[in-house]
């Protein structure tokens, strides 16, 4: 069995008068693959962001309840959001590398934490690229513009980006909508290896993709968590009529 990573306790989120999520529970397994899935605006990404507190930057958000990470409640006063989100790194929609060089989109995080050292630097970015998939792709090129780089790739630098400064989970934002298929095969080939060394948790609208990937899937419809089990159980034999509507492409 493997040991919970992340648990969310009585979540609920709002946006002024807005209740976007409500009253969530969600038990998130280490070196699992967890996706959320449900119809656009149902809160999949606002609840993704709240496992790192990005909502913290949105204006009139108020959030009530609990999410611990290793034992840890993320919204003690006494935590430090950046230490937080070294954790706890987010790779989003669209690809958005640096305008710098390879290297220094990759070195930029381990930098920004201290870092000042070459030799390290240069371990850091050596294999966050390889856990990346993208080293040998890159590696003659380093000193290359970021933005040289196609659309896929770009997202795969982020990725780099993102484990640069190792952290233990990896958030992500619907990774491949902006992607082509062959570009969103290598990413998904990807997100299975990551497991190995981090918990992941993926907003995904593709169904199939989830089906692929995914260990564990949360279904969410109008700010609730309707369902939530193994990826297999979802996907086969969902429990509730709204979770096998939505997966047989009757609505969303």
């Amino acid at each position: 069995m493997k040991r919970n990573k992340i648990w969310v306790k009585n979540l609920n989120l709002h946006y002024g008068q807005k209740h976007a999520l409500k009253n969530i529970d969600m038990e998130i397994r280490e070196h699992f693959i967890t996706a959320l899935i449900g119809p656009s605006g149902c809160g999949k990404s606002t609840f993704l962001k709240c496992l790192n507190r990005m909502n913290d930057q949105v204006e009139h958000v108020r959030i009530e309840g609990r999410i611990f990470l290793d034992g840890e409640d993320i919204y003690d006063k006494r935590v430090d959001t950046a230490l937080l989100r070294k954790k706890v790194g987010m790779v989003f929609q669209q690809p958005n590398p640096f305008p710098m060089s390879i290297y220094d989109n990759i070195a930029y995080g381990p930098r920004l934490h201290g870092i000042k050292n070459k030799t390290e630097l240069s371990r850091r970015v050596e294999e966050a690229l390889r856990d990346a998939a993208i080293y040998e792709e890159v590696k003659e090129n380093l000193k290359k513009p970021a933005l040289s780089l196609s659309g896929g790739q770009q997202q795969r630098l982020c990725i780099a980006r993102a484990l640069a400064v190792e952290p233990e989970v990896l958030l992500m934002d619907e990774p491949t909508s902006a992607l082509d298929p062959v570009s969103t095969l290598k990413i998904e080939t990807l997100m299975k290896a990551l497991r190995k060394k981090y918990t992941v948790v993926v907003v995904t609208h593709n169904m199939q993709q989830a089906a692929r990937v995914a260990d564990d899937t949360a279904f969410f419809l109008a700010g609730e968590l309707v369902e939530f089990g193994s990826a297999d159980q979802i996907f086969c034999r969902p429990r509730d009529r709204r979770t096998e509507e939505y997966i047989t492409g009757r609505f969303g």
